[in-house]
C-alpha cells in the first residue's frame, strides 16, 4: 500500500503519493501547504477519506477537551462549597 501525503490551499486538499516529489514541488510553488499527516491507503480517494476522518476526530477531541476543561473547575468549586456546608453543620 502506498503512503500518501496531503497538501492544502484554502479549502482544497490534494493527496499525493509520498514518492511523487516533482508534483509536490509544483504544489508548493502554487501556494499549497504540506500537512503533517501521512496515510497508507490503496487509492487516493480512500486516503482523502481517511484524512477527513482524522481531521474530524481531532476537532471532536479538541471540543471534548475544552468542554471538560471548563467543567472541572466548576466541579471543584461546588465540592468545596458542599464540604464547607457539611463541616459547618457538625458541632
Amino acid at each position: 500500500m502506498p503512503d500518501y501525503c496531503f497538501y492544502k490551499k484554502g479549502e482544497k486538499i490534494v493527496s499525493l503519493e509520498k514518492s511523487d516529489v516533482e508534483e509536490a514541488a509544483l504544489l508548493c510553488d502554487q501556494g499549497y501547504e504540506k500537512q503533517f499527516e501521512e496515510i497508507s491507503a490503496t487509492t487516493k480517494p480512500l486516503a482523502l477519506k481517511r484524512f477527513a476522518e482524522i481531521r474530524r476526530e481531532n476537532r471532536i477531541d479538541q471540543r471534548n477537551f475544552l468542554s471538560g476543561a471548563g467543567v472541572m473547575p466548576l466541579i471543584g468549586v461546588l465540592t468545596a462549597v458542599a464540604d464547607y456546608l457539611f463541616r459547618k453543620k457538625q458541632p
